[in-house]
């Protein structure tokens, strides 16, 4: 489990996620976001907080929300990467 802290639409928080790939995520949280929404991302990963803006693209209110990742940087998409293929 990768916590994911938020932040955007008058809302800031944390949750978490197991669904994460270089293209986005879905988090688990009871915060009800809508879709269209933007949000900054942080996640920590491997001593590293990949930080960048989130679209919310689904919304399942109560339970979580699907996010695509806007302006990741090539860094911090390396680093995403390296970390998901287990290094």
């Amino acid at each position: 489990m990768i916590d994911v802290f938020f932040d955007g639409e008058d809302l800031t928080g944390v949750a978490s996620t197991q669904d994460i790939s270089p293209g986005g995520l879905y988090m688990n949280t009871q915060a009800e976001i809508p879709e269209g929404a933007v949000l900054t991302l942080r996640i920590p990963l491997e001593g590293h907080d990949v930080v960048c803006n989130g679209e919310v693209v689904y919304s399942n209110p109560g339970r979580g929300v699907g996010v695509n990742f806007q302006g990741l940087s090539d860094e911090d998409r390396g680093h995403l990467e390296r970390a998901l293929a287990g290094g």
